[in-house]
């Protein structure tokens, strides 16, 4: 890893960034990663909390859509039912689902332990990236403890590039997985939230993206205007939403915020050496050898 940040990536769109270019300039939105960087093992875990209180209780509207479905994520399918967030966003290789799903329902029973009892069962969120090119998935290195340690490592300050759930293992043309995840202040219910999460596609599609056959493409926008109440005994938020015919500035800022996080994590990734002798150039290596500096 990098020792020292390089100068930022200069702003692709004409919407002006916020003061510290990431998705935490968003209300308290904290991002923690937790990074396997040893030989083979080149893998690890990103969680992006949306708000500081209790996630199961106080729930985050959100919505999902799946541009491209070549992923084995889980807790989807009641994102788009329910429309709310009850975790962490958990993000790790496709091989550590599983364990990650585990260890955020041990997590939130360990707060809540009438959960699945005398309470409904949690909806965790665990979406995955393949890191298989440079990351010996089969070695199974991810545990709950590394996500318990992003956890952990959740602040306002986000580390950008090869880190966490971060190193490129994408294969060769337009495959691989992106999760793209959108945060907004700004009062939407979930069906406009979906709505926001489809430009998350144009963002993409302006890196040189068409979505290939063997690329999950999900793309996650959640809110944090407001939270709704686990309990069905306390009282709804009331809310004054967004016009719908007032949304076009939101699209706009969704599809230059994707375009600049991708650019962003391309430009802070450094060279990294995984299994087998594969190695991925980082960006700035990769220009320096193309332009002999």
């Amino acid at each position: 890893m990098s020792q020292v940040d390089p100068e930022p990536m200069p702003s692709t769109g004409v919407l002006q960034p916020g003061p510290g270019d990431r998705i935490t300039d968003v209300g308290e939105v904290a991002v923690g990663h937790c990074t396997l960087a040893d030989g083979a093992c080149q893998t690890g875990v990103t969680v992006v909390v949306p708000h500081p209180g209790d996630l199961f209780l106080a729930q985050t509207p959100a919505a999902v859509t799946v541009l491209n479905g070549f992923g084995k994520s889980a807790g989807l399918v009641q994102i788009q039912e329910l429309g709310v967030l009850e975790t962490p966003i958990a993000l790790t290789n496709t091989f550590a689902v599983g364990a990650v799903l585990t260890a955020q329902v041990r997590q939130t029973v360990a707060a809540h332990p009438e959960i699945g009892r005398d309470w409904p069962t949690v909806n965790s969120l665990v979406l995955e990236c393949n890191d298989g090119y440079l990351n010996d998935l089969q070695a199974m290195a991810v545990t709950g403890e590394h996500y318990l340690a992003a956890c952990g490592a959740a602040s306002g300050q986000v580390e950008q590039g090869a880190v966490g759930a971060g190193p490129d293992g994408a294969q060769q043309g337009d495959q691989g997985t992106i999760i793209m995840v959108l945060a907004t202040d700004a009062p939407l219910d979930a069906r406009q939230l979906r709505r926001l999460s489809l430009r998350a596609g144009a963002g993409l599609a302006r890196t040189g993206s068409c979505f290939g056959h063997g690329s999950g493409d999900i793309a996650l926008a959640f809110t944090t205007a407001y939270t709704i109440p686990q309990d069905p005994a306390a009282p709804m938020p009331a809310v004054a939403l967004v016009h719908e015919a007032l949304l076009d500035p939101l699209f706009q800022a969704t599809a230059e915020a994707t375009e600049q996080a991708i650019r962003n994590g391309l430009w802070h990734a450094d060279t990294v050496a995984g299994r087998d002798g594969h190695i991925r150039l980082g960006l700035r290596d990769w220009l320096r050898g193309a332009t002999g500096a």
